[in-house]
Order: C-alpha cells, then structure tokens, then sequence
C-alpha cells in the first residue's frame, strides 16, 4: 500500500471509529477523534439548533447528552474514492429510537469529512431534519441543542 492509499484508509477508520463510538454511546472517546480546533456542521439544521458547532469542547458540550437521548445503530458506510486521501464522503444509514420520546429515528446520512493525522476537522453532516423533527417530537427535546453554545 502506497502512503496516498495507507492516509486514505487511516481517514476511513477515522469515520467507521465515529460511528462505532456514537452507536455504543461512548462520547468521550468519539470526542477524542476530533482535532482541537474542529468544526461540526449542520447545513440542513433544526430550528434553534445551531448550524455550526466550533472546537473540540464546544463539540464535547453539544454530543455529551447524546447516549441519554438516542440508540442508534449505523450501516457499513459506502466511501466515495475521492482524490484528496484525507477526505472522507460517506453514505450510510442509522435505525434507533429516539429513548427521550420513545419514537423510532431512521436517518439516511450523507457525510463530508475532512481529517488531519486520523483526527477530524470538519464534518458536513447531511440529513432530513424532519426525520430528527418527528423523533424528538413536540418538544424538540435534545438537551445538546442549547448547551452552552
């Protein structure tokens, strides 16, 4: 293996790590994946949620309550070859329930990741809000969504 394609799969791990943590609820670990100074967006955000979330603690703040709030399991992400080995353009799908509602979350995910020595700097996360919406019900319950940001 090249070191192109040996930066490639490292970058690949870094995402299937991502989704092995979230899906196990281990928050610090998943957190520990990310670069000091990286950045979480969301181009298709819910109302009052933010759109952008900056830095490795304020990412921490944002995720810490996900384990309480949702079960998720992922589908082998599908990677798209891109020329840059470092980013990471996955699809891939998550089945849980929402545990704060007792509703089922179903989500189709197309992810844009960009990485630095196995570390995540930027992640472009596209879904369906309205997915999100109807999960966390009525009241939009998810305690990251103004914690502290």
């Amino acid at each position: 293996m090249n070191k192109h394609e040996e930066v490639r799969a490292k970058a690949q791990q870094t995402f299937q790590n991502h989704l092995d943590y979230l899906s196990s609820g281990r928050v610090e670990e998943w957190v520990n994946l990310w670069a000091e100074n990286g950045v979480l967006e969301f181009p298709f955000k819910l109302p009052v949620y933010p759109d952008k979330v900056e830095g490795k603690a304020m990412i921490r703040e944002y995720m810490r309550h996900f384990p309480e709030t949702l079960k998720v399991e992922f589908s082998k992400p599908v990677f798209h070859r891109t020329e840059d080995p470092t980013l990471v353009i996955a699809e891939f799908t998550a089945k849980g329930q929402m545990l704060t509602t007792g509703r089922p979350y179903n989500q189709t995910y197309i992810s844009v990741v960009y990485t630095e020595d196995a570390k995540i700097t930027r992640y472009k996360d596209f879904w369906d809000p309205l997915v999100a919406l109807t999960a966390l019900g009525e009241n939009n319950n998810y305690k990251g969504a103004t914690a502290t940001l």
